[in-house]
């Protein structure tokens, strides 16, 4: 039995209190096309009197959301039964999006959830919160997606440089460092007088690490008449920055993001809007600032991803997946 479907298999022993049974391997791989024969690993598993078949990710890099479905009502068709998805790991937005989709999917020690049964079991629900699991605050969250952009990654990194940046205060960038090292996600040193940290895993890990601990930064969004950015820190945020960012369609209002200080002196000179309006612009007020990338027209790619990660839209997330395989790392 290939490892990930031990894993699996015993995590829904440890979850469920019952013995699965009647596993073997799957005897309709012949009449499955080369492309899901080379993306999967299959296993017959029999839970709670069910016969499931198992889709066992073989590659690190998993595909789109919107493939891994397709790839699955393709399966269920062939088979006849239902279909589950077994990966080693999934990003909190991802778990989301498949189960807002009812696509049935298990990832050992982390969640099940198995529609055609009525199980959607998380085992991070049941443990009490631990400092990796409280959410990093809008300072935290900035200075790390500002160490993770930085044009050449380097494991070390010195806040206080990030932090004098931004603008934060020694207070604020003491707590943002306990955060960080709290959640695991680097580890503090001094060298002389200075400290610095240390991210613990490579950037696309660490990344992927902190997804979970991430907000979004759009606090609320206003309309208003105002069409052009003043000379105040303004990016193109929301879908017109994911538009400049991929092949979507640019929206019909411009979406801009600001920061809730900056926002408090453009008030004056900005008629805010009840609702939408032909001609309106979407301003974000975000809890921290726009321009952790200074040199660019739109708000980060990082930030741009969390602000749109609740999307239900599909293009909007096929967007989204084409912008991750961008990233630098």
């Amino acid at each position: 039995m290939p490892a990930l479907a031990t894993s699996a298999q015993n995590y829904l022993h440890e979850t469920l209190g019952v013995a699965t049974s009647k596993h073997q391997p799957w005897a309709g791989l012949e009449n499955l096309p080369y492309f899901l024969r080379d993306a999967f690993d299959f296993w017959q598993l029999d839970i709670l009197g069910h016969q499931v078949l198992l889709a066992l990710e073989r590659h690190p890099d998993q595909p789109s959301i919107a493939d891994i479905r397709n790839r699955l009502d393709k399966l269920r068709s062939v088979a006849g039964q239902p279909v589950v998805y077994v990966t080693e790991a999934l990003a909190s937005y991802e778990r989301k999006r498949l189960i807002a989709q009812k696509v049935p999917f298990i990832v050992p020690g982390n969640q099940l959830y198995l529609p055609d049964l009525g199980l959607d079991l998380r085992e991070y629900f049941r443990q009490r919160p631990s400092p990796a699991d409280v959410p990093l605050s809008p300072s935290a969250q900035a200075m790390l997606i500002a160490a993770l952009l930085r044009p050449r990654w380097e494991t070390e990194w010195h806040p206080a440089e990030t932090a004098t940046i931004l603008g934060y205060t020694p207070m604020t960038l003491s707590r943002a460092v306990r955060e960080l090292v709290a959640a695991g996600l680097a580890q503090a040193h001094k060298a002389g007088r200075s400290q610095y940290l240390n991210m613990t895993h490579p950037a696309r890990e660490t990344w992927e690490r902190a997804i979970p601990l991430l907000r979004n930064p759009v606090q609320r969004t206003v309309w208003t008449s105002t069409q052009t950015p003043t000379e105040l820190p303004v990016r193109l945020a929301g879908l017109s920055a994911l538009a400049q960012r991929s092949m979507l369609t640019e929206p019909a209002s411009q979406v801009f993001a600001v920061s809730r200080s900056a926002w408090q002196a453009l008030k004056a000179d900005i008629v805010e809007l009840p609702e939408a309006m032909p001609g309106a612009s979407q301003w974000q007020l975000w809890n921290y600032t726009p321009t952790l990338q200074p040199d660019s027209d739109t708000v980060d790619p990082l930030s741009l991803m969390l602000s749109l990660r609740e999307s239900t839209d599909e293009r909007v997330q096929s967007a989204l997946d084409a912008l991750k395989e961008q990233l630098p790392w």
